[in-house]
């Protein structure tokens, strides 16, 4: 005769619990430990080139825009900055996160508070430079395997609504936003700890000389921004610049410090930082790496294509990206710029160059003569 075993239900049910618990609590440390495994469940890969304007992100933005495989939208935090203009910087960062967190799910409505009225796609800040925006199912004007030009988008795709550029964006495996908005990267930590988002950083900076160059070009078009990023503080106009880039060097000290010398688990292996100069001087290398980092795969016709802009014989104009000789516009601040700012540059953004592996130049002569690199060897996540 078998023996009869009692069971204890509440014992039971104690157990069952208990073990719900485990899982629930070894699901979460492994999300922390592993978070690109956790998070490439939900079949999308999320990419947040981070950097600063006037420094070549736009030419970036292009790269990952121009492929099959990605959704691409260039600084929708500029809805946010724009609308909300009498802010400072530290008070929006909230709002842009947010914002980020509904594009990066496809979810477009989050961007009806920013916009005007009556919107469609082309009220989406340099909506034509997306070839997704300007392909099936957003628009039939360019197949998704080729190439999309602009000036052709903005002439056939401006579409009522934003339902179609959704759509669109669930039909790619890679979302990448363009941002210069973000002044650290504690702001975007609830995003990298999102089990429903796979986000990779790729943080492009440029030599501060190079940068302040352009931004003076640009001043007058991105004097709204500026006043942003200085908290609306009055600063005379010819301190302004000088202002604003010593910020910039800030924030690109403290998002690499951070990413690179104690990270919290959840950024291990998210964060990739890279060099404009190092990516106009050796393209194809620099940019396969990026791929690689994101999980994309280099085209043919994207070699070619990265070939043409950067070794052409135009200057380039702001956030339009045309063939250039892009090497000699990197070393345009050596010829262009007075010592006496340059001099002055170095001086405020001397630990951001010393990170980032720039040499300072002690003379005039020293500047003037483009033999002499001023970039310090790199080696992987450091300089040497």
């Amino acid at each position: 005769m078998m023996p009869r075993c009692r069971v204890n239900l509440s014992a039971v049910i104690f157990l069952v619990f208990l073990q719900g618990a485990a899982v629930v609590l070894f699901c979460s440390w492994y999300a922390q430990v592993n978070p690109c495994d956790s998070a490439l469940s939900n079949g999308k890969v999320h990419v947040l080139l981070l950097s600063s304007w006037r420094s070549g992100s736009s030419l970036m933005g292009q790269v990952f825009s121009q492929h099959p495989s990605v959704f691409y939208l260039m600084e929708p935090a500029w809805h946010v900055w724009t609308r909300l203009q009498n802010q400072g910087a530290r008070s929006l960062r909230m709002a842009v996160r947010d914002l980020l967190r509904s594009v990066f799910q496809c979810d477009l409505s989050v961007m009806e508070a920013y916009l005007p009225e009556r919107y469609n796609v082309s009220s989406l800040f340099m909506w034509a430079q997306s070839r997704a925006l300007c392909s099936p199912p957003a628009c039939m004007l360019t197949p998704r395997n080729q190439l999309s030009n602009h000036n052709q988008c903005k002439q056939h795709c401006e579409a009522q609504g934003l339902q179609r550029a959704e759509a669109a964006c669930n039909t790619y495996s890679h979302v990448a936003l363009k941002e210069v908005r973000f002044f650290e990267l504690e702001s975007l930590y609830p995003l990298l700890q999102d089990p429903s988002l796979d986000l990779r950083i790729i943080h492009l900076v440029r030599d501060p000389r190079a940068v302040f160059r352009s931004r003076k070009e640009s001043a007058y078009a991105l004097g709204s921004d500026s006043a942003i990023v200085l908290e609306q503080r009055r600063v005379p106009a010819d301190e302004m610049q000088y202002q604003v880039m010593q910020e910039v060097c800030r924030s690109h000290v403290r998002i690499n410090e951070r990413a690179v010398l104690k990270p919290p688990p959840f950024l291990k292996g998210r964060y990739k930082m890279v060099r404009y100069e190092d990516m106009v001087l050796n393209p194809l290398e620099e940019i396969d790496a990026m791929f690689e980092f994101v999980g994309l795969e280099m085209t043919q016709q994207l070699k070619e294509w990265v070939y043409h802009v950067t070794h052409g014989k135009g200057k380039g104009s702001a956030f339009l990206i045309e063939s250039r000789d892009a090497a000699n516009v990197s070393q345009a601040w050596r010829t262009m710029l007075p010592h006496s700012k340059v001099k002055r540059i170095q001086e405020m953004c001397k630990g951001a160059m010393s990170l980032l592996g720039y040499k300072t130049v002690n003379s005039e002569g020293e500047q003037k003569r483009l033999d002499i690199d001023l970039l310090v060897p790199r080696e992987p996540d450091q300089f040497s």
